[in-house]
């Protein structure tokens, strides 16, 4: 038998002993290895006081929460979640590449989509 107290799902649901935190159905299925979740991932560019940061933004691919905008307007995230993320220096102009950063919104001066 499972032992009770806090239980963290893949994604943002939480039970306490059963009881679901988050209005998700907790007896939902879980999400099993090879299960994949459709998402689009879209290019965007985020300058702060002291850097340039290009990266991967992942998306669902239409729909609710699907526009560029609506990453950066959701108010229960602080971070903006980037993926092959390449960052400039804009003072000394030196460059470095991560594969993953998590990016602090109150950094943020402007943020716009990159298109190739």
């Amino acid at each position: 038998m499972a032992k009770e107290g806090i239980r963290l799902h893949i994604g943002t649901r939480m039970s306490l002993n059963g009881m679901n935190l988050n209005g998700i159905n907790d007896r939902a299925a879980p999400i099993g290895e090879g299960d994949q979740i459709e998402r689009r991932i879209e290019r965007a560019a985020f300058e702060t006081d002291a850097h340039l940061v290009v990266g991967d933004v992942t998306l669902p691919p239409a729909g609710y929460q699907s526009r560029f905008s609506d990453s950066l307007n959701r108010g229960d995230l602080e971070f903006v979640p980037l993926t092959n993320v390449e960052i400039t220096s804009l003072t000394d102009g030196k460059v470095s590449e991560r594969p993953f950063v998590a990016l602090s919104k109150s950094h943020i001066r402007i943020a716009y989509p990159v298109h190739s």
